[in-house]
């Protein structure tokens, strides 16, 4: 039995055009002073493989262009929508009065378990990561409707936050699909 691997031009990948138009997950990431650039283009190449509505670029997380994000994003920066915030906390005051649903990822005293995020009402669920070292900013955790912590198992009780977006992203692509 034969299972032969993909080339590149056989993944029957949609054109950007089609990527722009078409219905988006509920999903809006806040990046909430994210230093390594290398991390801000796998946040947007991430971001792109599902399919989310928008990302936000708060503090001081870079801009496109720059070649570095561009070195991870693989021209994401070009099919996800994005926009750059000076405040975070304005932004979370604006998304949440436009409904929207504010969660960090984050270890705080109270957590729900990332396991645990089938018991969330439908929603358009705003997911916040934050900077490399000192992470969420303790304002945007006060003003989150939950925060949402990965299980860890090891020593470290840290995972890079790019790969910390990619484990988060697929369990609500996968609660959204559920839906």
């Amino acid at each position: 039995m034969s299972n032969k691997k993909l080339k590149l031009w056989e993944l029957d990948r949609i054109s950007e055009s089609d990527f722009k138009a078409k219905e988006k997950l509920p999903l809006i990431l806040v990046l909430d002073d994210i230093r390594s650039l290398n991390n801000i283009g796998t946040f947007f190449r991430t971001g792109d493989a599902f399919s989310i509505e928008k990302i936000y670029l708060c503090g001081i997380t870079a801009i496109p262009p720059h070649k570095d994000i561009h070195k991870t994003a693989l021209g994401a920066t070009e099919t996800v929508s994005w926009e750059y915030r000076d405040s975070i906390a304005v932004l979370i005051a604006e998304l949440k009065a436009q409904q929207h649903t504010i969660c960090v990822i984050e270890q705080t005293e109270k957590t729900l378990l990332l396991q645990d995020i089938h018991q969330l009402a439908p929603a358009t669920y705003v997911l916040v990561f934050g900077n490399e070292v000192n992470g969420v900013q303790q304002e945007v955790v006060d003003a989150a409707d939950h925060v949402i912590e990965i299980p860890q198992f090891g020593t470290k009780h840290s995972f890079n936050v790019s790969v910390c977006a990619g484990i988060v992203l697929w369990e609500f692509c996968k609660k959204t699909m559920s839906l």
